[in-house]
């Protein structure tokens, strides 16, 4: 379900942006695309996860965690906003964030000091959408979509777009992988 990037003509800008589109069927699909997005990411990278409630976003970030190589038992960071786990592999700490209870815009989340972590962290925001986004233009937007309602499916369809120069020479391809 990729959609095929554009080929990129020298001397050519770079687009800004690019995009993924990959069916989970279950929670370790879920975690073993968080440990191949894990690869991607570097110091100072703002991953922004949105979906409905039991969408899979924490277990997404369970997956960079593993992938990262970072201390502490990723979960949902709800009641404490932010959870912040070190390195165990010498790479960035993972900031896990909750943005879900937190109104509007980013001087809500000035408390947290994301903009002070974020050059050394890899910074994962749940429910970012409308209050992170002025922290970098650089960045990375995961939706994951599910069925609603009474339903037992566990299908998953994960829209991962890179936002910016950073992501512009990124093969986001490498995820469906």
């Amino acid at each position: 379900m990729e959609a095929p990037a554009a080929p990129h003509v020298p001397g050519e800008p770079m687009s800004s942006s690019s995009s993924v589109e990959i069916t989970v069927t279950s929670p370790e699909q879920m975690l073993e695309l968080g440990r191949r997005l894990a690869k991607l990411l570097r110091a100072g990278d703002l991953v922004m996860l949105n979906g409905e409630l039991g969408a899979g976003k924490t277990t997404l970030t369970r997956g960079l965690g593993e992938g990262l190589g970072v201390r502490g038992a990723v979960t949902s960071p709800t009641f404490v906003i932010a959870r912040v786990h070190p390195s165990l592999a010498g790479g960035p700490p993972l900031v896990h964030v909750d943005a879900y209870r937190l109104g509007g815009g980013l001087d809500e989340m000035e408390d947290l000091d994301l903009d002070v972590s974020l050059p050394d962290s890899v910074i994962v925001v749940e429910w970012g959408e409308g209050k992170v986004e002025e922290l970098t233009d650089d960045r990375l937007n995961v939706v994951i979509h599910r069925a609603v309602g009474d339903t037992a499916d566990e299908v998953r369809h994960v829209t991962v777009t890179g936002l910016g120069e950073r992501w512009a020479s990124v093969e986001l391809g490498a995820l469906s992988a």
